[in-house]
């Protein structure tokens, strides 16, 4: 055994260095007892101070059962009391945090006690010092790896390759040898794939899986950005020749069996752009007065059963990924851009919830089952909103009135406690070769509100019709949409950022949070720091996820919510059809403890496809600034960090960082307790959103960075 293993302990050095020195040599030597002179000769602790060092650490170690003591100058590794499990998170300076289930504090790993955990990996770690906020400990066991494939650029070496990764916090260098680059060459972008990682290694070694390009091309760069998160674009044969079977004519004979809403007006509204359609809204005036309101959804789960190579690849997909100029979608497109796709003047089958209300949103009745319709119209959301504005169009009438009841829906929810977030996305107009040749900021309109107050009511109502079975009957499994009520340490310092702006509201009382925000949105919807702040308000939010276990959905302000709606791009919502038919016919529940599983499943990817989604905007933003290096515009500090501050360009609503070393005229760094950037002798700070000016000084759309000078009048 090499003694150079184990660095040796400084005079100087922390309690918690040697800490982690000593829990690694135990761990190597499981079941062995170690005298304090031992120790020393292995980490070469020669002279009599660092000996003492080592000496106080094995106590200090032996006091938090760390390790054993087995007389005064005898120790061993202890038991499991110390061992925990959780999620490693690495960060940019390669330091580690281990989330615990279950428990509040995370675990600090420092770089040299992470070992070969990679972020995201599922690890095993040894605890050898409590604090107030947080544990320290050091990676023992690895788990379960979160990902063993990589995207990086492939240089060659004299004798190996290497695969260098496009970003060093979930990526790492990976060693392959010139029999396993399977095509690649020097220079191109590739998907290498860990295929060993022997212990005594630094790097470990790999095979190249897939070829994506060279550098710089979108194609290049949009599938780095998939293939990084996971998310394969290319679907396995098996499930192609599985949806290639799928009919695309109805069956008589299973018409037979469902409503037939063919002859009820019925017409989608979607963006201009939509190539699928999961939802149609049915309109029909009853003989009391009240109108029957039909919400449509596409019935994947006709084609999509439990077994198919089909299902399979959807719940390991879990959802559809939209990028700025592509869509991965869930199921291959003989499904979700013909068979389920709800299109105009086309007969479809449709899982439905049917309201019978009045003209104030009053439900009477419902009734829930498979239905076949024929979508008499396909309206974009702009000759929609042209309608709602007051210009005659089909079916005016009928529009007007769902958008009144729409109005009445939403004022009720608010009332009730929900958030009035009004959805901003940034959006590009792309060139005839695929460049961003302007940024649009889409907003959401009465057009928008209408379907998304529908989608929302049909929504609730399963989730409630589910939640609730009949008398004498146990609650079956099922999957809700939730989203917990905010954390009152980032209310905090929401707080802090609103009071930037001269915004004072009580965010102490969860009961009161979203009515004094709703009221905080009102009062500065014509201001410039409108978008910012309520973009600052939902980051301060917890994330919704889905669960087995029904705790309500706050920014809803619902009991009772699931995704029922888009079962073309959602795996959630397919399985709550199934759940949904089965309550309906014959009550058996074939779902059980998997359903937790599925939940945790979806949720993630979930995570990894708006990760993938944000990045390919951040990509193109850089592509479109390329073209205005140099310039200077007028622009909103959007954040602030340790390294810098971040600024929103008004003009073209782009995003990039100061860096702090950049900032002109003084040493400035970050004021945490007030979370603004101060000067260390002027004194002159920067807040959110305070206007500055700035120059595009430099452009990066490998890293997806603008890089940003601050001018100074």
């Amino acid at each position: 055994m090499s003694k150079k293993r184990y660095p040796k302990p400084a005079p100087g050095k922390k309690k918690s260095g040697i800490n982690a020195i000593l829990i690694r040599l135990f761990e190597k030597h499981p079941g062995v007892e170690l005298t304090h002179q031992q120790i020393c000769t292995m980490v070469e602790a020669r002279d009599p101070m660092s000996r003492q060092v080592v000496f106080e650490g094995l106590n200090a170690l032996a006091t938090k059962n760390a390790i054993k003591r087995i007389n005064h100058f005898t120790y061993s590794l202890s038991g499991e009391s110390n061992l925990v499990e959780g999620v490693i998170q690495l960060t940019q300076r390669g330091a580690g945090f281990v989330v615990v289930e279950g428990k509040e504090k995370d675990v600090f790993i420092a770089p040299q006690n992470i070992g070969q955990a990679l972020n995201g990996d599922t690890v095993k770690v040894r605890v050898f010092k409590s604090g107030p906020n947080r544990d320290e400990g050091a990676v023992v066991e690895i788990k379960e790896r979160e990902r063993v494939q990589f995207v990086g650029t492939i240089q060659f070496g004299d004798k190996t390759a290497l695969l260098i990764p496009d970003n060093n916090r979930s990526g790492l260098e990976i060693r392959v040898a010139k029999e396993h680059l399977n095509g690649a060459r020097d220079g191109e972008k590739a998907l290498v794939k860990i295929t060993v990682w022997p212990k005594s290694a630094e790097k470990p070694f790999g095979e190249v899986v897939a070829i994506l390009g060279m550098p710089g091309s979108n194609d290049t760069e949009m599938l780095s950005i998939l293939y990084n998160q996971g998310i394969n674009p290319i679907f396995p044969d098996t499930v192609l020749e599985e949806a290639e079977r799928v009919p695309v004519e109805l069956d008589d004979k299973e018409i037979a069996t469902r409503r037939d809403f063919r002859q009820v007006l019925t017409f989608t509204i979607d963006p201009f752009d939509a190539r699928d359609f999961d939802d149609a809204i049915s309109y029909e005036e009853l003989e009391n007065g009240h109108y029957e309101l039909g919400v449509h959804i596409a019935d994947v789960s006709h084609y999509v059963r439990p077994g198919m190579a089909m299902d399979a690849e959807a719940l390991l997909r879990s959802n559809s990924v939209y990028l700025v100029d592509r869509v991965i979608p869930m199921l291959p497109e003989q499904l979700s851009n013909i068979a389920c796709s709800l299109r105009p003047h086309e007969d479809k089958y449709t899982f439905s919830a049917v309201f019978e209300m009045d003209e104030k949103g009053k439900v009477y009745k419902e009734w829930y089952g498979k239905g076949v319709i024929h979508s008499d119209r396909r309206f974009t959301y702009e000759e929609a909103q042209e309608i709602i504005e007051g210009q005659d169009g089909d079916h005016h009438i009928v529009i007007r009135k769902l958008n009144g009841v729409a109005h009445i829906l939403r004022k009720q929810r608010l009332k009730d406690g929900a958030l009035s977030i009004e959805s901003e996305e940034m959006r590009f107009r792309l060139n005839d070769v695929g460049n961003p040749s302007e940024v649009v900021i889409k907003t959401s309109k009465d057009a928008h509100k209408l379907i998304e107050e529908f989608m929302l009511l049909a929504n609730r109502k399963v989730a409630t019709f589910l939640s609730k079975p009949e008398k004498g009957r146990d609650p079956f499994p099922m999957i809700y949409r939730v989203h917990d009520s905010p954390d009152p340490g980032k209310m905090d310092v929401f707080s802090v950022f609103i009071e930037k702006f001269g915004h004072k509201i009580d965010l102490h009382d969860t009961q009161s949070i979203a009515k004094n925000l709703n009221a905080l949105f009102e009062e500065i919807r014509e201001e410039n720091e409108f978008s910012l702040v309520q973009s600052m308000a939902i980051r301060s939010m917890a994330k919704a996820s889905y669960e087995t276990e029904n705790i309500g959905h706050y920014g809803l302000a619902f009991k009772h919510y699931s995704h029922f709606t888009s079962p073309i791009r959602r795996y959630a919502d397919l399985v709550v059809h199934r759940i949904l038919q089965e309550e309906l016919t014959s009550k058996q529940h074939k779902y059980g403890g998997e359903l937790k599983a599925i939940c945790t499943r979806i949720s993630k990817n979930e995570r990894k496809a708006s990760e993938a989604e944000r990045e390919s905007t951040k990509y193109f933003q850089t592509l479109f600034v390329m073209d205005h290096l140099g310039e200077v515009f007028e622009g909103t500090i959007s954040g602030i960090a340790e390294h810098g501050m971040f600024v929103r360009m008004d003009e073209n609503h782009c995003e990039g960082m100061v860096p702090m070393s950049e900032i002109p005229g003084d040493r400035y760094y970050f004021d945490q307790d007030n979370f603004k950037i101060t000067g260390a002798r002027f004194r002159k700070a920067f807040n959110f959103g305070d206007k500055v000016r700035v120059k595009i000084a430099k452009v990066n759309p490998k890293k997806r960075q603008i890089d940003l000078e601050l001018v100074v009048d």
